[in-house]
């Protein structure tokens, strides 16, 4: 039997009723599989994903960057193959073994061939490591210029040292799959990720003055015992107001791209997202905040909370992890499991202390459901509503 004819991964069904099982054969299956297994295109990224069991079934998967300092290699192998197997492990199902991605676009005028090359110590690297801790690695990719290269195959037959060109997209029988169960790729980790990322000139300027000025007139009125409620009917009243002009403004066609945001950014002035910024840095406001989180609410607040991300400029780039936060909160009630890790991810890049954020993001990639929270902010909502008549 060939690299290619043997079955190296197979994808059991998280929801069996409605996901398909489907068995990936060799290495050009398993690298037209990887988008789907995350959601999206990961960009300059190692990627490793769990095996359980003689059929080869895929289960937890994690993808951090590639460290720029070849030094920091061999750590990052080390924490990465511990934290599959903790994590596995922690769900009662230790992996029998891993498949391993590494993702990175060639240098200008470079042949992918290269590119893969210089990962291939990283490749070692992290085989070795997930060897050490009873898991080995079934196969390692290398993607890169729209070809993929295995470090496991030398059989030029199979796996030609210039690499394998990618099947056209949907065109895989992971595409198939996904398309019957409703799975979509959502473009890449930078397309994703810049939705989330601080707005450059001519913005920031502007934006960080008015952040200025909202820091110097609430941080003081957050802080006094008696005028905090204060700040924070007006900051929630302001996002029922943004959430109200946001639902009137669709972003209309294409609402995952760049000019749908920007008209989403058009719709929000500057001193209205400073307020928010600043106001949000109040835990009590930003679990309110988290109360607009399903139904007519759902696509407006996430609309907002990307937007008021991408406000938090120049000094305030920490401020960011209150409303990254909501946007993942949003996303994963919504059902966008990758929007919300992408969100919550960030959101814990910019405050590793941000202990909502890290209970949210544990949550998602537990696959748990998000019923449960809704179910309890849904109460908080009434009572809040209920307090807020009884004061009139």
């Amino acid at each position: 039997m060939t690299h290619n004819d043997r079955p190296l991964g197979h994808l059991s069904p998280l929801h069996p009723s409605t996901e398909p099982h489907v068995t990936l054969r060799g290495p050009g299956e398993l690298a037209d599989a990887l988008p789907y297994l995350l959601g999206y295109h990961p960009d300059d990224s190692i990627v490793l994903v769990a095996v359980h069991g003689e059929s080869g079934r895929f289960g937890g998967r994690i993808r951090v960057g590639i460290p720029s300092v070849r030094q920091e290699w061999s750590d990052t192998a080390q924490q990465v193959a511990e934290c599959l197997r903790a994590n596995s492990t922690a769900r009662g199902d230790h992996p029998d073994g891993a498949v391993l991605y590494l993702c990175r676009e060639p240098d200008e005028g470079e042949p992918p061939q290269d590119a893969s090359e210089r990962l291939r110590p990283l490749a070692r690297e992290l085989r070795t490591a997930c060897e050490k801790l009873g898991m080995p690695v079934h196969e390692a990719l290398c993607i890169s210029g729209g070809r993929y290269f295995s470090y496991c195959c030398s059989q030029p037959a199979c796996c030609p040292p210039t690499g394998s060109a990618l099947a056209p997209p949907g065109a895989s029988p992971m595409a198939a799959a996904a398309a019957y169960a409703g799975i979509r790729v959502q473009g890449s980790l930078k397309d994703l990720t810049a939705r989330l990322t601080p707005l450059g000139p001519p913005r920031a300027g502007p934006q960080e003055q008015a952040l200025d000025a909202a820091g110097s007139a609430l941080l003081p009125r957050m802080l006094g015992e008696y005028t905090r409620d204060g700040v924070r009917s007006e900051v929630l009243g302001v996002t029922e107001r943004l959430l109200a002009r946001f639902r009137t403004a669709p972003p209309g066609a294409g609402p995952g791209t760049a000019e749908a945001d920007a008209r989403d950014d058009a719709a929000l002035a500057d001193e209205e997202a400073a307020t928010l910024i600043v106001g949000l840095q109040d835990r009590v406001t930003r679990d309110r905040a988290a109360e607009w989180m399903e139904g007519a609410d759902a696509e407006p607040a996430l609309r907002l909370w990307r937007a008021v991300s991408r406000r938090c400029v120049g000094a305030y780039v920490e401020y960011a992890a209150a409303p990254l936060t909501l946007a993942g909160w949003v996303a994963w009630s919504s059902g966008d499991a990758t929007g919300a890790r992408v969100a919550l991810g960030q959101a814990l890049q910019t405050d590793p202390g941000c202990v909502f954020a890290r209970l949210l993001h544990s949550a998602c990639n537990s696959g748990l459901d998000p019923e449960p929270l809704r179910s309890c902010l849904r109460g908080q909502r009434a009572a809040n509503g209920a307090a807020h008549r009884g004061w009139e």
